[in-house]
């Protein structure tokens, strides 16, 4: 058995960042958002800090609770959200901004809500 009081502290750890960067990503309406302003530029960095702590809080909870553990909540690409820290932490001049786009519109909030529901789940 793994310890269930550390796993909720990432995972809340999670949900917290996954808020940071759905507030941060408010005011983004597209790919130009991010690329055409420096300030555009501040947001994208601002954004992939947080997305980079989900990746390495997945990965700990890997070490925690096994493999296996988030696999049960098949409805997030949990490699694809490790991956991503490891394209932005080690191929940082080489982000894509669209696919930053593309994964705070389409996968955050079902992130922010899968983390919910293994929360209760293990509440």
């Amino acid at each position: 058995m793994f310890n269930k009081n550390m796993v909720l502290d990432v995972l809340r750890q999670i949900l917290e960042a996954s808020d940071r960067i759905a507030k941060r990503f408010e005011p983004i309406s597209s790919v130009d958002d991010f690329t055409n302003t420096p300030e555009g530029m501040e947001k994208l960095d601002a954004i992939c800090m947080p997305i980079i702590a989900i990746g390495e809080g997945l990965k700990q909870i890997d070490k925690i609770a096994g493999d296996e553990f988030l696999l049960k909540y098949s409805q997030i690409d949990w490699k694809g959200a490790k991956g991503m820290r490891d394209i932005i932490s080690h191929h940082y001049f080489d982000i894509d901004a669209e696919e930053i786009y593309w994964v705070c519109e389409h996968q955050i909030k079902p992130l922010s809500d899968t983390i919910k529901i293994i929360i209760t789940d293990l509440e």
